[in-house]
């Protein structure tokens, strides 16, 4: 990619000599038409036209190589952290284990039966309305859902993020400044009639919501929206219950903030992560992502997962990336230094809570009996201790 990179470059630069070169000559040919007289002038006037002709094919082929050129540099990903982990997407670095896994004295069910006999999910009639990995959450778990996100508001409006309801259609621009296109194009929902996206988390709009501004100082945001992801390529792999679905409902921080400060504001978010997961009571682990498994935006990932008893898994319930200044260069994002002098920002992004956490609530909280007991810290925001199967 790099070699074809440099090869654009030089197609390009070529090009723009080239095309600068002969409107040159076409600048100097016009003074001299417009001195001469009678059958000379009829001459310079027919190879005019030829120049003109020139000058025109010239100018294409330069639009088609910084077309050309610009095509690769969007392709090029972010440069990756030197502390990640080398490797794919099994070399994850394991930093912390938070919590240990319960004993239970009885055999536990796992998240599907649970949110069946609460009456709380219905698969089947979400494949019916929307096809396959669609669901319905109702009575208590929809319940559950807006408790859980409202709790993850009342933790970032705290933190002075500001809250944001955001637009889950998007611009083709915005959606590949945000490095969402290109090699995972795939996983995103689009509107050809309309030329939107849909969006598969906030963090796409709020990347966006300061393209080709200049901010005044370091920006927080918290994006509450329903994500939509193709899931393209995951067949067959996690299509149980609620872990992998088409459609969910997130709370997302996102942070702008100077280069310099960027790796310190990664810990604190991250640190906010570990905070939610502390309220809702479940064994985790963090991990530090590989740098083949990172997406195009990210220079280093933290995932947090948690325990999911009925699978002896870890599964990731939130991620936070350092995005550098790859998201906010491509968008023309940026901040005025202590000279004055405009810079580019660096953006952050961050998960607080998901549709997905109901999973992990479920299964380490669950009784033998079938109810689920709420924990401490969601009770307030949800207005219930125990959740009863119907």
């Amino acid at each position: 990619m790099v070699d074809a990179l440099l090869s654009a470059d030089e197609r390009r630069r070529a090009a723009v000599a080239r095309a600068d070169a002969l409107r040159g000559e076409q600048k100097a040919f016009g003074k001299q038409v417009g001195r001469a007289r009678g059958e000379e002038r009829e001459a310079l006037l027919a190879k005019g036209k030829e120049l003109a002709a020139e000058v025109k094919a010239a100018e294409a082929e330069q639009s088609r190589a910084e077309a050309e050129l610009d095509e690769l540099h969007r392709a090029v990903p972010n440069v990756v952290h030197p502390d990640a982990p080398h490797g794919g997407e099994d070399d994850f670095a394991v930093l912390k284990h938070v919590g240990t896994p319960r004993e239970f004295d009885f055999t536990p069910l796992d998240h599907l039966d649970l949110g069946t006999r609460l009456g709380g999910i219905d698969m089947e009639r979400g494949a019916k309305v929307s096809g396959s990995r669609f669901y319905f959450l109702t009575g208590v778990l929809a319940q559950l859902e807006l408790a859980l996100l409202n709790m993850a508001v009342a933790q970032a409006t705290r933190a002075g993020f500001t809250l944001m309801i955001t637009p889950t259609l998007v611009r083709p621009e915005i959606m590949a400044g945000t490095g969402f296109l290109g090699a995972h194009a795939s996983e995103v929902y689009r509107l050809r009639d309309d030329d939107l996206y849909l969006v598969g988390t906030s963090e796409v709009p709020l990347a966006g919501y300061h393209a080709d501004e200049i901010l005044d100082g370091d920006r927080r945001y918290a994006g509450w929206s329903a994500c939509y992801r193709r899931e393209a390529g995951t067949y067959g792999k996690d299509t149980r219950g609620i872990i992998r679905v088409h459609q969910f409902n997130k709370v997302e921080m996102f942070s702008y903030v100077r280069p310099e400060d960027a790796e310190a504001e990664h810990a604190r978010l991250l640190a906010w992560e570990e905070e939610m997961l502390a309220k809702i009571e479940v064994p985790y682990r963090v991990i530090d992502t590989a740098a083949g498994d990172l997406g195009t935006s990210a220079a280093r990932k933290f995932d947090c997962e948690a325990w999911i008893p009925t699978q002896g898994v870890y599964r990731e319930l939130t991620s936070t990336s350092n995005c550098t200044t790859f998201q906010a260069r491509r968008l023309n994002v940026r901040y005025r230094d202590d000279n004055g002098k405009p810079q580019i920002a660096a953006t952050l992004n961050g998960t607080l809570a998901t549709t997905r956490w109901i999973v992990a609530i479920l299964e380490n909280h669950q009784r033998a009996d079938g109810s689920v007991a709420v924990p401490e810290a969601l009770r307030p925001f949800l207005g219930l201790d125990v959740l009863q199967p119907a």
